[in-house]
């Protein structure tokens, strides 16, 4: 195992931001206190179908079992926000426009970030010899939030993002998993205070408490994790989200420091930050697949977007050409998608109606 002396972390951290992350911090591996959230949130349910939450056993809060030999952990910040945020909320709930969370209009950020903290710890390792690392971005039961607050990089907002006082939350964050005996940053104070506004503002009421997340309610979920129909409940208040939310982000106070990022991985591409839901509707397969290449938005495979766009669709205002883009994909014969294809023609219905 390498060593490495206390000063040496104001180094990591000059590489770190050379790598291209916005911040880094490091912290220990000791994440009791976030472990025992975690079983009482599993315990009520909260995590919906996310079976893999279960699966990792008490590997995602123990580092060490993760990864055998694990001391310290290097955590970091990578900055996507591609528009200033005060321009964000015109974009919810357009009456022809879609919304895709920001985090997913560019580059797959898993293999961006990866491949960002390899280069670092290469470059520690060139330093001051071989060391045992392995590295993190939302690629395996890593307790990330937890790790990064450890690490100073931020507290936990009451909407269950990571915030930092001066630059908000949209943020990527990745850890370094390494066998290095690095002291831990101070921990960030909570800044939420008496503010409530992410609660408020959810649009299915998913923060059911501060700090708390019902990820069955959250548009997220419905629209990415969820494989299954979206309940009807949810649907109208869906708007016009068909890949994400990013509301309790948008209105949060301390986004109003974000700075939007020059980073060229993280820009949109194919149009999607502005695109309108009939056009994105219309995709074939093919051009579904070859437009979301390399894209999070490919994980959720063509029936999926095509249910979600349905519902949007649904909430979009009243159209010939929404009526008939659902039309011609009435009888389409996954089941998934006719439902919510005539979901969305009832609404669009409703609406000519109070024409």
């Amino acid at each position: 195992m390498g060593t490495i002396s206390a000063i040496d972390k104001t180094t990591i951290r000059r590489w770190a931001k050379e790598a291209g992350f916005s911040s880094a911090g490091f912290a220990d591996i000791d994440l009791q206190a976030a472990e025992q959230r975690l079983v009482r949130w599993l315990a009520d349910g909260l995590h919906g179908s996310m079976a893999y939450f279960d699966t990792h056993g008490t590997k995602r809060a123990r580092p060490s079992e993760l990864v055998p030999g694990t001391l310290s952990v290097v955590s970091v910040t990578c900055d996507y926000l591609p528009e200033p945020n005060d321009a964000l909320p015109e974009r919810l709930d357009h009456p022809s426009r879609a919304y895709i969370s920001r985090y997913a209009l560019g580059r797959d950020y898993h293999k961006r970030v990866r491949r960002r903290l390899q280069r670092l710890a290469e470059r520690v390792q060139n330093a001051i010899g071989p060391f045992g690392y392995r590295a993190f971005c939302d690629s395996a039961p890593v307790l990330e939030k937890p790790l990064a607050a450890k690490a100073g990089l931020g507290w936990i907002g009451k909407h269950t993002n990571l915030i930092t006082k001066h630059k908000g939350s949209w943020f990527f964050i990745g850890e370094l998993y390494t066998d290095l005996p690095l002291a831990s940053d101070p921990p960030a104070a909570d800044h939420c205070g008496s503010c409530t506004r992410c609660i408020d503002v959810c649009p299915t009421d998913a923060i059911i408490a501060p700090y708390v997340l019902d990820a069955r309610r959250c548009i997220a979920y419905l629209t990415i994790e969820n494989r299954n129909a979206i309940p009807v409940e949810f649907r109208k208040a869906l708007g016009n989200r068909v890949f994400g939310c990013d509301d309790c982000q948008i209105f949060c106070p301390w986004n109003k420091f974000a700075a939007p990022t020059d980073d060229k991985d993280f820009q949109p591409r194919h149009g999607l930050d502005e695109a309108d839901l009939v056009s994105l509707f219309n995709w074939t397969e093919d051009e579904f697949d070859v437009r979301t290449q390399g894209s999070p938005i490919r994980r959720i495979g063509y029936v999926g977007w095509l249910r979600n766009l349905a519902v949007g669709l649904g909430n979009a205002a009243y159209c010939a050409s929404v009526v008939d883009a659902l039309q011609r994909r009435q009888h389409h014969p996954n089941e998934l998608v006719h439902e919510h294809v005539n979901w969305a023609l009832e609404q669009q219905q409703e609406k000519k109606n109070r024409v």
